[in-house]
């Protein structure tokens, strides 16, 4: 155990850009593009003669500060929950593009600098050294996505309520109707969703990174999309009827796609509603695992767990000298 720890830490180290400063990059981003965003609106209204008012009255904005009902209380409490899910979801796309490069060379690049021979010589099983990147890219990296986002989010409530005190409007205890517990039990939930989701795809990169002796990225890109090409191709010549749109949303899409979060939500029944509130319960951990029981998630961790074992064989004995 002690062993495979420091191997997640290598892992850490090693792409500490992908894994810790690119999502935190990417929350700054997001919340300078907002600051700019209330800068504008400020400049804009004070020069156009604007306010805050809503109905077109000056005092219409002081409704914050009454009582409110509890569909109310419900819709805003929702609102601001949704804040705090936002930067987390625009940190996952960059999460799958961190996981997808980062699969894709994982083995590849310790045959390519020769960094191979040095792990070989320890004491440390092939394995251990492929289910450790497995592990740091859908388990570790999301935990750190999920931690960066949540505070982001909250940062983002922050800015918007120091924004309207200075219009005289105190929205604080509004801020209390917000679940950011429940929103981080949620997103941390969902990281064994995530896990189970992304292994197709995991499994397939590092496949081809420990097999391809060259360019890794067209193997794995190339490959099934030219095989999907051929298929619509026999299809177009009505030589063999082959189901070429399940291919390419089940066999392209998970092998190519998975490690970006949320797909796990199209094996999830009913998912939706009528106002946030509604919308954001049907996205909570204990409805979405309803995806295991869809056989697609199950067939894709079958089929990685094959995927897997063949990169873990072609890293023992591939051989580029």
């Amino acid at each position: 155990m002690k062993t495979f720890y420091w191997l997640l830490k290598r892992e850490l180290w090693e792409h500490r850009g992908g894994f810790f400063w690119a999502p935190i990059i990417t929350g700054g981003v997001f919340l300078l593009l907002n600051l700019m965003g209330i800068i504008t609106g400020e400049v804009v209204g004070r020069k156009h003669g604007f306010n805050f008012a809503f109905g077109g009255t000056d005092s219409n904005l002081h409704l914050l500060d009454r009582a409110l009902d509890k569909n109310s209380m419900d819709s805003v409490g929702a609102g601001l929950d949704m804040v705090m899910y936002s930067p987390t979801l625009i940190i996952g796309v960059v999460l799958g593009f961190v996981a997808f490069f980062y699969c894709l060379g994982a083995l590849y690049d310790d045959r390519r600098d020769r960094s191979l021979l040095f792990w070989k010589s320890l004491p440390i099983t092939d394995t251990a050294t492929v289910l450790s990147k497995v592990v740091t890219a859908t388990v570790v990296a999301p935990l750190i996505a999920v931690a960066v986002g949540m505070l982001t989010g909250i940062v983002m409530l922050l800015m918007f309520a120091v924004t309207l005190s200075f219009h005289g409007v105190g929205v604080w205890h509004l801020l209390l109707l917000s679940h950011p517990l429940q929103v981080m039990a949620n997103l941390v939930g969902s990281v064994p969703l995530y896990l189970l989701w992304a292994l197709p795809t995991v499994g397939w990169l590092m496949l081809c990174s420990a097999w391809a002796r060259s360019k890794p990225f067209l193997w794995a890109v190339v490959l099934p999309v030219a095989l999907g090409i051929v298929i619509g191709w026999f299809n177009l010549l009505g030589t063999i009827d082959l189901q070429n749109g399940w291919y390419w949303r089940n066999v392209v899409g998970r092998v190519l796609f998975s490690v970006f979060p949320g797909g796990w939500f199209t094996e999830v029944p009913h998912i939706g509603g009528s106002n946030p509130a509604e919308v954001l319960s049907t996205l909570s951990v204990t409805h979405t695992y309803a995806a295991l029981a869809s056989a697609n998630v199950w067939i894709g961790v079958a089929a990685a767990a094959a995927m897997l074992a063949g990169a873990i064989w072609f890293r023992r004995w591939r051989d580029d000298s």
